[in-house]
């Protein structure tokens, strides 16, 4: 029992020892990684000076590889900027339902969605070709929530988009006539990928009030194509008569 009551305060010393020296290490460590994380942020790399500062707490990281551990930084840091590109997208484009996205999309039977044209249009390659998406339907078919999905695909795959109702739109193009800035108007809508319009109707009749009040700016819309050899894909909303089927959203 006395050999026992020696060797307690023995092993507990030995700990103490094995902690303060680890604790040493660790503060080594740190003060050695100092410069390489400064340089990171001075690189404007952000997001890999936080996941190298994380991997050096986690002890499992240790039995990795080198090229794996650099793989994880050179994700986190790719992964960071994209979402933030993203964001930047999404508010750039102003969509009316920003959290629409192909992933939410419903396929009740009612709607006749046809689930391989979805798919089609989410390889966003109508927007590399430059095509139209016209998308029709009554009141509550969900029209506007898959223009905007559709567009949020495409910032997703890095094309700008911009969403405006048709009225504002070319109430826009009408007072860009009267103050100077249509020619920078056109500019800003040829730059953009993806023109998603929403509730882009009839032509107004000769004489009418909308007529009389914005002449005929629908036209204004062509100048963004002719101007560029690549002009922008665009996503029409109309809303149909009443003779139509209800329930159907029609691509």
């Amino acid at each position: 029992m006395a050999g026992l009551e020696k060797r307690a305060p023995e092993g507990a010393q030995a700990l103490a020892r094995r902690a303060v020296t680890e604790n040493l290490f660790t503060q080594e460590e740190t003060m050695l990684n100092a410069p390489t994380i400064e340089q990171l942020h001075a690189l404007k790399l952000a997001a890999m000076a936080t996941a190298w500062t994380e991997q050096q707490q986690q002890a499992d990281m240790t039995a990795l590889a080198f090229d794996e551990r650099f793989a994880l930084l050179v994700e986190a840091e790719w992964r960071s900027r994209e979402n933030k590109r993203l964001a930047r997208a999404l508010q750039d484009a102003k969509l009316k339902l920003s959290h629409a996205c192909l992933e939410a999309i419903d396929y009740p039977a009612r709607r006749e969605l046809d689930k391989a044209v979805i798919r089609q249009l989410a390889t966003c390659r109508w927007v590399e070709e430059h095509q139209g998406v016209l998308i029709s339907g009554m009141t509550g078919t969900g029209k506007s929530f898959l223009a905007c999905a559709l567009a949020h695909q495409a910032c997703r795959k890095g094309y700008r988009a911009l969403y405006r109702r048709a009225s504002r739109l070319f109430h826009e193009l009408t007072l860009a006539r009267a103050d100077g800035t249509y020619i920078r108007l056109l500019g800003k809508l040829a730059r953009m990928d993806v023109l998603l319009i929403r509730r882009l109707g009839p032509r107004p009749a000769p004489g009418s009030g909308a007529s009389r009040r914005l002449g005929d700016p629908r036209g204004s819309l062509r100048h963004p194509v002719d101007d560029h050899h690549q002009p922008a894909a665009t996503c029409p909303v109309a809303r149909l008569h009443r003779r139509a089927d209800p329930r159907r959203c029609h691509l």
